[in-house]
């Protein structure tokens, strides 16, 4: 039996490969998405929290108010649940206990100490406000150089430190030698800003007891549904199949919607309590001041190199604020692991030392945005090249030609034994140059700017490791490590496909793609292929969505089941036929054999409907496959690009305008072109706010600074230019259709590309920036600096 597939390059294709229109976007333009906000059942009640209004203290206890004592759920109340705890098997990892509702011990601001419950969110509100709080407060610590120091405030005094963890790295041979040899040093100090993720849509939580299934429903705003059902399970002490999760529409998750909240912990068992449903919906304040932070790290960075500009060797110590907990399932070990691991880049390094390090905070937890540590990692590495390529006196692009690791060597590994899979790294950057035009760029620098303002140009170049598989999140120690992911395909009695998946957009527009690959081997219309997921009670179990996995493995494991329900469609189709099952074809919703075919729905009705049609030794387990899936090798895909931005800064106001921006990105096989470019460009927006605006500062007590959109600065449409993108597609070998993942890909670079376009607009001035935001005060206080020099 042979399978059609579409030509990617035909027009009119709607396969892998073709621009086709995303499925789900029409319910979402006419205002028919279902976010958790929209979900009204019956007599629910809304929750508000009381929240810590302190970050370090000792709580003696919490005041209720009389009339409020129903209404108001303390520690006490919850004693016989189980705090939620990223048990870690990594060694030397010290383990914290994140309480549902805050007991003996406040840890940052915001933290959840009580629960209010009551007919509408403002009234809940009101309760919260007259809860009392009887607190002795501590020294807090709120600097991660603090953090480290002998003689700092303890966030967990058992640990006799504030380190989570420390990874070192020592490969390729001895570094001390590298630096006694090198003609280039440079070392750099830098810090990235943590900054808080905004997602479109808050958290939100509804909780309710469906006492027909006998089944605890939490409805959550959750990348990963499966993953909170066992985390709920284990805190309430319910097995599993008692728990079921759904995510319905969700507006944007990045990181942020990727863990077990302690909402969702603290509403599940309320719902219990009460036997009515209950809800709570994150405010903007909420978000701001006491949910979740990231990518707050600092780098101390050395880079060695030869008189002609060839990386020798990278020394590194980095610091990541992890926050007062880690986080369920990733643990605060993640983000200084990525450090470690990332560093090297694409390039071709011989000798790497790294040693980073997991630190504990009187602030909310960091949680791994877009990118993870990537953005930082980017940043550091990228910031250093252009430091030798000045040293070299070459340009930046030129060092990093010498340094890319070239096509001729893929798959390649690295100094870190990383198994790149494929790629063509100096083809990436050459065209990302040719865009920008770099010669003209050049030219335009040596007259002054009519409006007296200096550009400047800047180059970042990464690489994205997406769709770890089993072996390396083993490795890592994480509670919950994917296997084979697994999808569902069922034909329905009138002929239409239904698709179901673990993973679960977020606004990735898999109902689109995930469509597209059944199409790609089944051949049935777009419109009647339907895509489902978001609910641990129907779809198969997976880990979710994150780490630009879901396209590499979700979409294999639609390939693996939609090739399965092929043949049972073309056993049954052969039989219609009165044909052998080897001399069919099955596609285009049709099953062939010579001249005459039957349709899908004929194969259908036989099997639903009129199964006296049926051949002998039929699969009785019939029309519906459900089918695993992991790459041939599970060391991850690795996508890049080259980020090139044209900068004009003003010197008087420290503004920068971006006035042009190319990427130039090499996701592998391309499913859908359309999407991919919404995903670089959405994920460039947020890589500008990185890198020009975001922002979430602390006091020295531990208090944030930011609390409103008025404070906190997210980039606009103004500030976000039409950004240029330019696809490679060099096919992953182990992956079906040589997809790669791609979906944070864009988030990376912006700041690393926008900081060195900065420097290279002020360079004349002897003004040079590491850290970011690249804020306008920054920007003039550096140059009066520099003039003051």
């Amino acid at each position: 039996m042979s399978m059609e597939r579409s030509g990617h390059a035909r027009a009119d294709a709607s396969g892998v490969g073709a621009a086709v229109l995303r499925k789900e976007d029409a319910r979402f333009l006419e205002g028919r998405g279902q976010y958790v906000a929209d979900i009204r059942l019956p007599g629910t009640l809304e929750v508000a929290f009381v929240r810590s209004p302190v970050a370090h203290a000792r709580l003696k206890a919490v005041h209720v108010p009389a009339d409020l004592e129903r209404r108001v759920f303390t520690a006490e109340d919850l004693a016989d649940m189980k705090p939620i705890r990223a048990a870690t098997a990594l060694p030397g990892f010290k383990h914290s206990s994140e309480p549902v509702l805050a007991s003996g011990k406040i840890r940052y601001v915001g933290e959840i100490i009580a629960m209010c419950v009551a007919p509408s969110r403002a009234e809940a509100e009101d309760m919260a406000a007259r809860v009392g709080l009887d607190y002795e407060e501590l020294p807090a610590v709120a600097d991660v150089a603090r953090a480290m120091a002998p003689d700092a405030p303890l966030v967990h005094e058992e640990w006799g430190d504030n380190v989570f963890i420390t990874f070192s790295e020592d490969a390729g041979g001895d570094i001390d030698r590298v630096a006694a040899e090198a003609a280039i040093t440079v070392t750099r100090e830098i810090r990235t800003a943590r900054h808080c993720m905004f997602p479109m849509e808050g958290r939100g939580v509804l909780a309710h007891m469906d006492a027909r299934l006998d089944f605890l429903t939490v409805i959550s705003a959750t990348q990963m549904p499966h993953v909170v059902q066992h985390g709920l399970a284990e805190c309430l002490g319910l097995p599993d199949g008692k728990v079921r999760v759904i995510s319905p529409d969700v507006g944007g998750g990045f990181g942020y919607k990727g863990l077990l909240l302690r909402e969702e912990v603290a509403l599940a068992w309320l719902t219990r309590r009460l036997g009515v449903p209950v809800r709570w919906l994150e405010d903007c304040r909420e978000h701001l001041t006491a949910n979740a932070n990231c990518r707050e790290h600092a780098y101390a960075i050395t880079g060695y190199a030869d008189s002609e500009g060839r990386l020798l060797g990278l020394d590194c110590v980095a610091h990541v604020d992890a926050g007062a907990y880690s986080v369920y399932p990733t643990s605060s070990a993640l983000e200084a692991a990525q450090v470690a691991n990332l560093l090297p880049g694409p390039y071709d390094l011989p000798v790497y030392r790294c040693r980073s390090h997991a630190v504990a905070s009187n602030k909310c937890p960091i949680l791994p945005y877009r990118g993870v540590a990537r953005t930082g990692v980017c940043l550091a590495l990228e910031t250093v090249l252009d430091a030798i390529a000045v040293e070299a006196g070459i340009e930046p692009w030129e060092l990093r030609l010498r340094n890319l690791v070239g096509p001729e060597r893929m798959p390649f590994e690295n100094v870190l034994k990383k198994h790149f899979d494929s790629g063509d790294y100096p083809q990436c950057l050459r065209r990302a140059v040719d865009a920008i035009d770099l010669p003209a760029i050049r030219e335009r620098q040596k007259a002054p700017e009519a409006d007296g303002r200096r550009i400047g140009v800047g180059l970042a170049i990464f690489c994205e490791q997406g769709a770890h598989g089993t072996s390396v999140l083993a490795s890592w120690g994480r509670p919950v490590v994917p296997g084979y992911e697994q999808a569902t395909a069922r034909l329905t009695a009138d002929g239409e496909l239904e698709i179901r998946v673990g993973t679960h957009s977020h606004g990735q527009g898999h109902e689109t793609t995930y469509a597209q690959i059944a199409h790609e081997i089944l051949g049935l219309p777009l419109e009647r292929i339907k895509v489902f997921q978001g609910d641990t009670l129907l779809v198969p179990f997976s880990t979710g969505t994150w780490g630009s996995r879901s396209i590499v493995m979700g979409g294999g494991a639609v390939a693996e089941a939609s090739r399965a329900l092929a043949l049972r469609i073309g056993a049954i189709g052969a039989w219609l036929l009165q044909a052998e099952a080897d001399a069919v074809e099955v596609g285009a919703g049709m099953v062939r054999g010579g001249e005459a075919s039957v349709s899908f729905g004929e194969v259908a009705r036989a099997w639903y409907l009129q199964p006296q049609q049926l051949p002998p030794g039929v699969d009785t387990t019939g029309l519906e496959v459900t089918a695993g899936y992991r790459a041939e090798r599970d060391s991850g895909t690795f996508s890049y690009a080259t980020h090139a931005a044209l900068v004009a800064v003003d010197t008087e106001t420290g503004l920068v305008e971006i006035l042009d921006y190319v990427v130039v990105e090499d996701g592998g096989v391309l499913v859908n072109p359309m999407i991919v470019d919404g995903q670089i460009t959405g994920g460039t927006a947020q890589g500008i706010g990185t890198g020009l605006f975001e922002a979430m500062p602390f006091d020295s007590e531990g208090q944030p600074l930011a609390s409103t959109l008025l404070d906190y600065l997210l980039p606009g449409a103004a500030d976000v230019p039409d950004i240029r993108i330019l696809h490679m597609e060099t096919p992953s070998p182990y992956t079906a259709f040589g997809v790669k993942g791609i979906g944070e890909g864009g988030a990376v670079a912006p700041p690393a590309a926008l900081v060195s376009a900065v420097n290279d607009a002020l360079r004349p001035l002897g003004v040079a920036f590491c850290d970011v935001p690249l804020t306008p005060d920054a920007i003039l206080g550096a140059i009066l600096a520099a003039g003051e020099r």
